[in-house]
């Protein structure tokens, strides 16, 4: 009944609520119940929401919807948002909290706070910090990274030697990693609306099983090249990049994988096209 190879599955975190896709709570809930029902489900994550939205979302129906809290604010929003949700019965399956503070002070606050069987990425700030002392932080600690892919600006879109330090960073520490934002797309472009450079997801799977041509693979834009890569893995590689590289929010379910099945990568013809 599935179509999604397992280099895909439990890949796309439900982030339609985040900008630019801004969907209404009250319809976004509905739809990533809809994307869980469907031949594709398997490819979908849990549902992603801001702190400050939790009281919107607990009126309503959340019936079988694993729920993952987005914490901008850091530690300081990491207590109230934990209570709230054990008040209201959400199903809290993660939190991602960004390092607004050094991340020892981040981790020592999961450790203290965070219920048993919830998992948390930390996200490293593009802020001119050295990311290598926070990533060094995380080594040994239960906790994935978390790096910012895209934006609405010019200056939210890491570079790919950024981008490509953080994935061979990680890979050096054995670090588990997602990304967020962006990543709209399977295969690396310029945006013709924006000039904006989006990074692609099918260039971030192939770079976290090979980091050490990480930069290379991260500024390849031929979609058939990259595509005949993927068709190329092991299912042993697979297991390691999915290891390494485990998901990244979008604001569409529907878009990445439509480029999946024009790249070849899917056998199931996409619904709603």
């Amino acid at each position: 009944m599935t179509g999604i190879p397992s280099l895909f599955r439990g890949l796309f975190d439900d982030a339609a609520v985040f900008p630019p896709g801004d969907l209404p709570l009250p319809e976004a809930v509905p739809a990533h119940r809809v994307h869980r029902a469907a031949w594709y489900a398997e490819a979908v994550g849990p549902f992603l929401c801001g702190a400050a939205r939790l009281d919107e979302l607990t009126t309503l129906d959340l019936t079988g919807v694993q729920v993952v809290l987005v914490l901008p604010g850091g530690v300081g929003q990491l207590e109230p948002a934990l209570a709230a949700s054990r008040a209201s019965g959400v199903d809290l399956v993660s939190v991602e909290i960004a390092a607004t503070t050094p991340v020892p002070e981040v981790v020592a606050a999961l450790d203290r706070r965070l219920p048993d069987g919830v998992t948390a990425a930390v996200e490293i700030l593009r802020d001119g910090s050295d990311p290598a002392r926070s990533l060094d932080a995380l080594v040994k600690t239960p906790y994935r990274a978390k790096f910012r892919t895209g934006g609405l600006t010019p200056q939210t879109f890491p570079s790919e030697a950024e981008l490509a330090a953080f994935v061979s960073g990680c890979a050096e520490r054995q670090l588990a990693y997602k990304c967020t934002a962006g990543l709209h797309n399977a295969v690396r472009h310029t945006d013709a609306a924006t000039g904006f450079e989006y990074h692609g997801f099918l260039n971030v799977l192939l770079a976290a099983g090979a980091p050490e041509r990480a930069g290379e693979l991260l500024a390849e834009r031929s979609g058939k090249l990259l595509a005949e890569a993927a068709k190329e893995l092991t299912d042993s590689q697979i297991d390691g990049i999915r290891s390494s590289f485990t998901a990244f929010g979008t604001c569409s379910i529907v878009d990445p994988l439509a480029d999946l099945a024009a790249l070849g990568l899917l056998e199931h013809p996409l619904e709603n096209r």
